[in-house]
């Protein structure tokens, strides 16, 4: 009889083979969320070759006969130029927590944080590469191509979770002019957050900053002796009436809402909530426009 592989291989290979069953799921319901929202092209926000009008403006002396708008300058007495919209493939990031928290779920029908997150990131990142961008998780290459969304199904199915029930994004990872997005909770402050944003700033990298919840956490339904603990069960607080602490937990739950958004507007990002109660493609939809803002 062959010798048993060491355990550490064995719950590898098995956690390997779980992970494959997922994955024909999530591509598929990736993909037809993806379906759903009009991917289209996101500009540059500068002159250049697209398709995308962009901006008139007024002829200049390096501007040739073909390149005047007859019909808007007919309506002045100025001669005007149609400018399009650069459009060039970029590069973008994502990033999904894997802290304990990310696995909660208020109801036993209800997907987890974590599946959600997973399902809008790997959506998202199929729009991104459909429209001819080079798409990776923070930290790992990042390429085009079809073949490129199944290596991020299996990234994400596969990364493993954090022991504590949050974590961090390495800021080390960022690259210049990347387009980053950051999913989590974010229910633990993330003292973290203003050096991430800091560090992309100083390279020119900007990005989306998504925090994903359960409807559980969003309006505290909780009433009577209630005992929280945290996924991890490093955290423990037992309440005799949960029902008292809802105002201040809503409370703290806006402010740290606005301390994300005001985080992000600071460093030229955007901010956005969503809640796994939400239908997904309205969480992508939103998601997809603030990319191209």
């Amino acid at each position: 009889m062959s010798p048993q592989p060491p355990a550490s291989a064995a719950a590898l290979r098995a956690r390997a083979e779980t992970a494959g069953l997922h994955l024909p799921g999530l591509i598929l319901a990736a993909e037809q969320l993806a379906a759903q929202v009009s991917p289209g092209a996101h500009g540059l926000r500068r002159a250049g070759p697209g398709e995308d009008f962009w901006q008139y403006r007024p002829a200049s002396a390096g501007d040739g006969m073909r390149a005047i708008d007859w019909r808007r300058s007919a309506r002045s007495d100025q001669d005007f130029v149609r400018d399009r919209e650069a459009q060039t493939a970029q590069t973008a990031a994502i990033w999904v927590s894997g802290g304990q928290g990310m696995a909660f779920s208020g109801a036993s029908d209800r997907e987890t944080k974590a599946e959600r997150a997973r399902l809008l990131a790997l959506a998202l990142a199929m729009l991104m590469l459909r429209g001819g961008e080079r798409v990776g998780l923070l930290g790992q290459r990042a390429r085009s191509g079809r073949l490129q969304a199944e290596r991020l199904a299996e990234a994400l199915v596969a990364a493993p979770a954090a022991q504590a029930d949050f974590d961090a994004p390495d800021a080390g990872a960022l690259r210049p002019r990347q387009r980053v997005v950051l999913i989590a909770d974010f229910l633990a402050r993330p003292d973290w957050l203003p050096g991430f944003l800091a560090q992309a700033a100083g390279l020119g990298t900007t990005g989306v900053i998504l925090q994903l919840l359960d409807p559980d956490e969003e309006s505290f339904p909780y009433h009577g002796a209630v005992l929280f603990r945290s996924q991890s069960g490093a955290l423990r607080h037992e309440s005799r009436d949960a029902g008292a602490l809802r105002g201040a937990y809503l409370a703290r739950l806006a402010e740290r809402r606005d301390w994300l958004a005001a985080q992000a507007g600071a460093a030229g990002w955007r901010y956005v909530h969503a809640s796994t109660g939400d239908l997904p493609a309205d969480s992508l939809t939103e998601l997809w426009q603030m990319m191209g803002r």
